[in-house]
């Protein structure tokens, strides 16, 4: 069927957080530094006219063996329903791809400081791209009551 893929990260996230636990994300400032090799500061040319990025990483530290392609509990959580792995955000997904909106703190030369990154320190980045209303959608989002409930201590400050 599907051949694979290969990508080269664009950059790494530098961050005070370390490890990938999943709550307590608010208050956290990182810094995606590119690859000197392949970009210049003309790459991040722009990107301070926009209050926020979309961070395309890679979850590195999953081992193949943790990869879910079906459903469970999100974290584990039985109160919550069993939902496939499409129907939930967690780290130990097919592709261990992660996105994030992040607000952006600062552009510097070829580094990008964002607030809101759920990415741990030493994690490669692959791509960044612009929010924009255009693109993002206007609508309304609907979510189950446990979508909610998940997030409730995600962004808490005291990461």
């Amino acid at each position: 069927m599907a051949k694979p893929l290969s990508l080269t990260p664009i950059g790494q996230v530098h961050s005070a957080r370390t490890a990938p636990i999943d709550d307590d994300w608010g208050g956290i400032v990182a810094r995606i530094v590119l690859d000197s090799d392949r970009f210049g500061p003309e790459a991040l040319a722009g990107l301070d006219g926009f209050s926020h990025v979309h961070v395309i990483f890679l979850f590195h530290l999953v081992r193949a063996e943790k990869i879910e392609t079906g459903a469970r509990h999100p974290r584990g959580n039985r109160a919550w329903p069993r939902v496939g792995i499409f129907a939930q955000r967690g780290r130990n997904r097919p592709n261990r791809l992660g996105l994030t909106t992040c607000r952006i703190v600062a552009v510097l030369g070829t580094e990008l400081a964002v607030a809101g990154l759920d990415a741990i320190d030493g994690t490669p980045v692959l791509d960044l791209k612009p929010a924009m209303s255009g693109f993002d959608r206007p609508d309304p989002l609907a979510e189950p009551d446990w979508a909610r409930e998940i997030m409730a201590d995600y962004w808490r400050e005291g990461g």
